[in-house]
């Protein structure tokens, strides 16, 4: 089932990529310390989870991937604006990012802000500019990508999760913090490909939707927590006790390794179980399976 589920993830993975590349073409001199900044964390590898989610909903629900592909590259933009953000010295701080010096390290601090500011501005031209979809659709897309992205979705995550830092917090502040820095553009990306396959957000199986992303987003975090504790460094591309480095609140300060495992565990059975009502969703709920037990 892993090497189908790789080669699956590879596939989409390079089908994104190529969509990508089409969006940095520009050629002006002037400019290309950005695009290099960009692209070289955009290209950088990864597992291209938000944007697969993207197309396999899409999929699922009878959609065409031209449809779906102009809003997986936004996702991916965003996502990969976060993480060079996330890297910065006034946030995590962190020299390694898949295996090679973050962004601030290469281009530095002022370029990556700027990299990161250009593909998010920039995610949002392309998910506005589909032309695969109805105007409706383009609207619905770009106004649920931006509550995702913005100061009620991931920003406002990342702003709980700064003052977080040697600040103990709660069981459900931490659930809060978490669904929005990381569930929210989970839940997003799938939500964008339902509506490539014309299924609007008031659409009943959207109820199903929300909740297979909502587990899948918190098992990964979860799992994200007990990597960054007994990962290998290696396989994992970064550095790892980065949480207890900076004095974080995980859901590792409220279970054992043991207990979190089997809370991974539920919480996927359940992402599962939520999508098992729909035809063709065996890649979907082997996925879920897959990120449950990933080493990276």
């Amino acid at each position: 089932m892993t090497n189908n589920i790789l080669q699956k993830l590879n596939e989409n993975a390079r089908l994104v990529e190529v969509a990508l590349h089409k969006y940095f073409t520009d050629e002006d001199k002037d400019l290309k310390i950005l695009f290099d900044a960009q692209k070289y964390s955009l290209f950088a590898g990864g597992k291209r989870i938000r944007p697969t989610l993207t197309l396999e909903f899409c999929r699922m629900f009878g959609g065409e991937d031209m449809a779906a592909i102009p809003f997986a590259c936004a996702v991916e933009m965003i996502h990969t604006y976060s993480l060079i953000h996330d890297d910065l010295p006034c946030m995590d701080n962190d020299d390694l990012r898949r295996g090679r010096p973050t962004n601030h390290k290469t281009f530095g601090e002022a370029t990556a802000l700027l990299a990161g500011d250009a593909l998010l501005t920039g995610a949002f031209d392309v998910a506005s500019s589909n032309p695969n979809v109805p105007p409706d659709v383009v609207c619905a897309a770009v106004n649920a990508l931006a509550n995702a992205a913005g100061g009620t979705g991931m920003i406002g995550g990342q702003v709980m999760d700064i003052f977080a830092d040697n600040n103990p917090i709660s069981f459900e502040k931490l659930y809060k913090l978490q669904y929005l820095k990381t569930t929210a553009l989970i839940k997003v990306s799938a939500i964008l490909g339902c509506l490539a396959a014309n299924v609007p957000l008031l659409d009943k199986r959207m109820e199903a939707v929300i909740k297979y992303t909502n587990n899948l987003g918190f098992a990964y975090q979860i799992t994200d927590d007990i990597l960054d504790v007994n990962g290998d460094e290696a396989v994992l591309g970064k550095s790892t006790k980065t949480d207890a480095k900076h004095n974080k609140t995980t859901f590792l300060s409220f279970y054992n390794i043991n207990d979190a495992e089997k809370y991974v565990k539920k919480l996927t059975d359940d992402a599962v179980g939520a999508v098992s009502v729909f035809p063709n969703n065996e890649f979907l709920s082997e996925l879920a399976y897959y990120l449950c037990g990933r080493e990276k």
